[in-house]
């Protein structure tokens, strides 16, 4: 795999909006979580999301995919209004992909067995289904881990399959929640690189939610930060760690990438 690029080839960029929520507004037991939110995340484009605990990350996520419904507020998918559509609906009219922080994955069944489960619900040709399985193991590297239970697997590897897991249905939007916790600086190098690699071949819209603010600025082309549920910054790497208000609700002032 190439080295990760300290720029962000510009072809790669739109400003055509693949999903857009507006003016939304969300309660969890009369506590607000988000206020009167605006983001657009735009095709092919690599976002990444920071904040502190509780300012509405996770909850971002479960908008998209419909797991929580906003109590105020659109949502809109490809340019569909998709607020009220359920959750099986998005994954597969959208074709959107998830990598969960936990799981995701059978741990007693095989690397092999994993994807070829999850192969068998999404493709149903027998043809199509080897060649994508026979492409994402050469594409990840897995040949020499095919008959390994997964919960024998390190932990990069484990984060490795479950994203070649997420990408069998040809996701046009991959949604990556904690993928740098808890790994160690190749193994995050390496996660890195795939990132890049999959927004260049595979053209995904990719959302990065993580707590290692360095490991995901360094991979992404816009960040946004998150306080009181609310953006209170959004732009390039470079601009949100300049970003006073950014500074003050979470970088500090020593914070820097280089």
């Amino acid at each position: 795999m190439a080295l990760i690029k300290k720029f962000k080839i510009e072809s790669y960029k739109t400003s055509e909006p693949i999903v857009e929520l507006k003016n939304i507004s969300v309660f969890y037991n009369k506590r607000q979580i988000i206020d009167n939110l605006n983001l657009k995340i735009n095709k092919q484009e690599i976002l990444g999301m920071l904040g502190p605990n509780g300012v509405g990350k996770s909850t971002i996520f479960n908008l998209i995919t419909g797991l929580k419904n906003p109590n105020y507020g659109e949502i809109f998918i490809d340019g569909i209004k998709s607020t009220k559509l359920p959750i099986n609906e998005r994954f597969t009219k959208f074709k959107l992909g998830l990598v969960p922080q936990y799981g995701g994955l059978i741990h007693d069944l095989a690397l092999y067995d994993n994807l070829k489960l999850v192969s068998e619900i999404h493709i149903k040709n027998k043809e199509l289904r080897e060649h994508k399985l026979n492409k994402l193991i050469s594409q990840f590297e897995f040949e020499s881990l095919l008959k390994v239970k997964s919960k024998n697997l390190s932990g990069g590897q484990k984060k490795k399959l479950v994203i070649a897991m997420a990408l069998i249905n040809d996701p046009k939007i991959l949604l990556l929640d904690e993928p740098f916790a808890a790994l160690d600086i190749l193994t995050i190098k390496m996660l890195q690189e795939i990132i890049l690699n999959l927004q260049a071949s595979e053209e995904i819209s990719i959302v990065v939610c993580d707590h290692q603010a360095r490991d995901l600025l360094n991979c992404v082309d816009r960040a946004i930060i998150l306080s009181n549920g609310k953006i209170i910054a959004s732009g390039s790497p470079s601009e949100v760690i300049s970003n006073k208000e950014a500074k003050t609700m979470y970088f500090g002032d020593e914070f820097n990438i280089s």
